[in-house]
């Protein structure tokens, strides 16, 4: 095979975040790597191909630490004032009853507003129901190759219900609505782990794009054997494993119940948390938990925005990141944070650190969010080194902002304004593996016309399919609320909630 052909892209401006300002600067590609980054007029063969970026911010793809593609077609489902729990009681409603092709369009929504707003790459928690299949994995898996996005696509998994998972709720339900709960069932944990024995044996996708991985979903709702089986799988197979951890106060507390120890500390004597092991949320853990996470080389994804939606509290960043956790910075499905920007998400990463102290040295600062967004979530995709940076030997993940949007108008300090002010309007092209996906507004990997008329198609489809589940969740939201509501406020060492009126940062 013979020496692939240089790209140039000439007259952009790179950050420096150490100088606060945008330099002039071109860059070299072959082979979708990124070669060498220099002064303007760059050396570069006669043959090379030039990509103008005139008046343009160049920036590395946002990767995005957790996200659940299922949310794609659930748009504006989830009512307003939803906590975690209550939200889950419509977890069939949203999520089931989904063909193949649904399970494919749902990513493919998910994963073409990511690209529109900036995101290059994100870790997937996709659920089916009532369990994963090779099948709908590799057309999840699919959607991302179509659009020509990175993703790592994990089945989001559980043996136990809501119901089961909880302890106490199945006994403070009403009799009718108890019995009805009582009949309601998981899979068995071995037909999961047997189905991700195939999705991983026989993964079709270039790994270095669409990668596979796994999710037992929240520890509570996962027996010991199934976490350990799937952590078992996660090393045979060396791919990552994530889970929701200590998401809300009531998870803690129950946490306590069931286990006597914290959720971390019974991870941690089940033996999961490694470096393959990366936690989403991680809101209500204390100083020892966070210790064992960063002793074992646990990561963490964090979900500024559908903690905010939920009302689940604000996650011990600045404590993670000085006890040597690498974080990284992730949106949360659509349905729990209506949207898939990661600007937003990076945004407000900065800002709720705020709250969480009054000491502004402990503030998150703009460079330090957006390195969280980058490098941070490559990291808890098990990218690291290949992805988050605009660097020789890194792939070419670019995003090219206009620099006479308003948004940058006029230019003062560039750092401040992409971090604390890009909404995902000024984005004119996103470049993947050196490939324009998206480019002067204008996706080029599929026709986004024919998405729409087939998105509403099956939303319209599944709302009349599902709404005898929706009518069920509906019935039992207002008391799995009233129980959970009943656990958070509960006397507890941590207070990550504004209610709490506890702003110390020395409190967990």
């Amino acid at each position: 095979m013979g020496v692939q052909r240089l790209t140039a892209i000439r007259g952009g401006r790179i950050l420096d975040w150490k100088k606060r300002r945008a330099e002039p600067a071109d860059i070299l590609l072959r082979g979708g790597v990124i070669e060498a980054l220099g002064p303007p007029g760059l050396a570069a063969p006669a043959d090379a191909a030039i990509i103008s970026a005139q008046d343009r911010l160049l920036v590395p793809g946002l990767i995005n630490a957790h996200t659940h593609s299922h949310g794609g077609l659930a748009k504006g489902l989830v009512e307003d004032r939803v906590p975690l729990e209550m939200f889950l009681t419509a977890s069939p409603a949203l999520n089931g009853g989904r063909t193949l092709e649904e399970k494919y369009l749902s990513a493919l929504v998910s994963a073409v507003e990511m690209v529109r707003k900036g995101c290059t790459a994100c870790y997937d928690l996709a659920v089916e129901l009532p369990a994963p299949t090779a099948e709908g994995m590799r057309a999840v898996a699919q959607a991302y190759h179509d659009v020509g996005m990175r993703a790592v696509v994990a089945p989001m998994m559980a043996d136990r219900t809501l119901y089961q998972a909880l302890p106490g709720l199945l006994d403070a339900l009403p009799a009718p609505l108890r019995e009805r709960a009582a009949r309601l069932a998981t899979v068995p944990h071995e037909t999961s782990i047997e189905a991700c024995k195939t999705i991983l044996a026989q993964w079709p996708f270039d790994r270095e794009r669409v990668r596979p991985a796994l999710a037992p979903t929240i520890p509570l709702h996962c027996s010991d054997e199934f976490l350990v089986a799937c952590h078992r799988l996660s090393a045979d197979f060396g791919v990552g494993l994530q889970t929701h951890l200590a998401e809300t106060k009531a998870q803690a507390v129950l946490a306590l119940t069931r286990y006597g120890t914290s959720l971390v500390a019974h991870l941690e004597r089940l033996g999961i948390l490694d470096e393959r092991a990366s936690a989403a949320h991680a809101i209500w853990l204390a100083a020892d938990d966070i210790q064992r996470l960063a002793n074992s080389g646990t990561k963490v994804a964090h979900n500024p925005l559908s903690n905010l939606r939920i009302g689940s509290g604000i996650a011990p960043v600045r404590l993670m990141l000085q006890s040597g956790i690498e974080v990284g910075v992730g949106t949360d499905a659509t349905n729990t944070s209506d949207g898939q920007s990661m600007f937003e998400a990076t945004r407000l990463a900065s800002y709720l650190s705020r709250l969480a102290t009054p000491d502004y040295g402990q503030w998150l600062s703009a460079d330090e969010v957006f390195e969280l967004a980058t490098v941070g979530s490559a990291r808890v995709l098990g990218f690291d080194g290949l992805i988050g940076r605009l660097a020789p030997s890194f792939k070419a993940d670019i995003v090219f902002l206009d620099l006479a949007h308003i948004n940058y108008v006029p230019l003062g300090n560039p750092a401040t304004q992409l971090v604390n002010g890009e909404n995902g309007a000024a984005i004119d092209s996103v470049m993947i593996d050196g490939r324009f996906v998206l480019r002067e507004g204008k996706i080029l990997t599929l026709d986004e016309g024919k998405l729409r008329r087939d998105a509403e198609r099956a939303f319209e489809r599944l709302v009349t399919a599902n709404a005898e589940a929706a009518a069920l969740g509906r019935s039992f939201a207002d008391v799995v609320g009233t129980f959970c509501l009943g656990q958070a406020r509960a006397n507890f060492q941590l207070h990550r909630a504004l209610h709490e009126h506890d702003y110390r940062s020395s409190s967990g």
